[in-house]
């Protein structure tokens, strides 16, 4: 059986450099700074009191005040991410999509966490009130697959619809299933990606109880620095990655904008520790050799990496080890960047954005710096774009996601000639 050929056709960003796609890549492309005290709650007591924070979303516009307050913010960001792809495809509200088959359109995004924030908050109703106040809508606004139906219902999509989970390889996950999805028959479109709240009270107690998160609270923009000497964890993030995989036929046929080629989705697992990654880099080098394989190309084929990047000790420099075995020599010749040092970690959700980040870069030739790489680690020694933008042609690009469970994924995008 001949495998379909799936393109990007369009893409929505939320994050804590803005609100919507362009403002979020032309900031990464400027290296600002996304990271700041947290306002979400008071963080005095907290060990780490910084994060990156969605900022001045008007949900209650976009979405309306009640659909509004039926969803947990995680939600309100994935489905807002989702009407600017849907819009940006030329499938939003009076377009082609109602003469579409809505059976062959398909919804799967992930999360890592979900509805924290209203777990948390209807906890607390059950302690001080008790079980008669716990809201109604804990269940729909908690659970995993809220954001991908709450998509579906917005645009009538009765194809494949669910979420996956796999902590911070989860959107990853979902845009590599999208892919096999349209590759091999069951959809045309698939609307993909993920979303990710988790900076609550919870959330970051539990991620710095376990001694992860930066600590470097009196300089927030300073604290994301992946691969650096310095480097002392990672800064939580929230925000929503969303993309529209289409079919190339399809999207040729009504002619729609094409940014990238989706070539290639690796997955493997490391079986090693359920929190910390496999130091010799084993598994997650075996899903970038997977993901390439997939799309038949060479490792001297590839032209950027969008790092996972989390900023943690252990990471970074098992990343780079991952990277000289994938690539050999050429390693130190390849622009790396993480995404993560002006977002910080979106859970979940980081892999959608990285991964929309890579199709914009191998689009447009231009590659975001990794910011506040400043002190060079002697283990972590390849290109990681420091500084300044750099523009340059690139045919490839991946985009690595590694998560708590060991899990591993690797997304290959390519330019496509239109």
């Amino acid at each position: 059986m001949t495998k379909r050929r799936v393109v990007v056709t369009g893409i929505g960003l939320v994050s804590p450099l803005g609100n919507n796609r362009e403002e979020t890549f032309e900031a990464l492309l400027a290296g600002k700074n996304g990271i700041s005290t947290i306002t979400h709650f008071d963080p005095t007591e907290f060990a780490c009191r910084i994060a990156g924070e969605v900022r001045d979303l008007d949900s209650v516009s976009l979405l309306g005040a009640r659909e509004s307050r039926r969803m947990d913010p995680h939600c309100q960001y994935g489905v807002v991410a989702a009407i600017e792809a849907m819009n940006d495809a030329n499938l939003g509200e009076g377009s082609v999509l109602a003469e579409m088959d809505p059976n062959r359109i398909a919804c799967i995004l992930g999360t890592g966490i979900g509805g924290i924030l209203e777990v948390e908050q209807q906890r607390l109703r059950l302690s001080e009130k008790g079980p008669r106040w716990v809201s109604p809508m804990l269940v729909p606004k908690m659970m995993f697959n809220a954001v991908t139906g709450q998509i579906a219902l917005r645009y009538g999509l009765k194809g494949p619809n669910f979420a996956i989970g796999s902590a911070c390889a989860s959107s990853s996950h979902a845009i590599g299933t999208a892919f096999r999805t349209i590759q091999y028959g069951t959809s045309d479109i698939v609307v993909t990606g993920g979303a990710e709240a988790a900076v609550t009270p919870l959330g970051i107690a539990g991620f710095a109880s376990m001694k992860a998160l930066s600590t470097r609270n009196d300089s927030p923009e300073l604290a994301s620095r992946p691969f650096d000497l310095e480097r002392n964890g990672f800064v939580m993030g929230e925000g929503a990655g969303v993309l529209v995989l289409e079919e190339l036929e399809h999207a040729k046929k009504r002619g729609a904008k094409i940014y990238a080629e989706m070539l290639g989705f690796g997955a493997s697992d490391d079986a090693f520790h359920l929190t910390a990654p496999d130091e010799t880099g084993s598994g997650p080098a075996n899903a970038v050799l997977a993901a390439l394989k997939d799309g038949r190309v060479s490792p001297e084929q590839v032209g950027y990496v969008n790092a996972h990047g989390t900023s943690t000790k252990l990471n970074d420099r098992m990343e780079t080890k991952v990277l000289k075995v994938v690539f050999g020599d050429r390693a130190k010749q390849i622009p790396v960047s993480s995404t993560k040092s002006m977002i910080g970690h979106l859970l979940g959700a980081s892999g959608s954005v990285e991964f929309a980040v890579t199709c914009l870069s191998v689009a447009r030739g231009k590659l975001h710096p990794t910011r506040n790489y400043e002190n060079p680690d002697p283990e972590c020694d390849l290109d990681y774009i420091p500084g300044e933008l750099r523009e340059v042609e690139i045919q490839y690009g991946i985009s690595n996601s590694f998560g708590f469970g060991g899990t591993n994924c690797c997304l290959l995008a390519g330019k496509i000639e239109q």
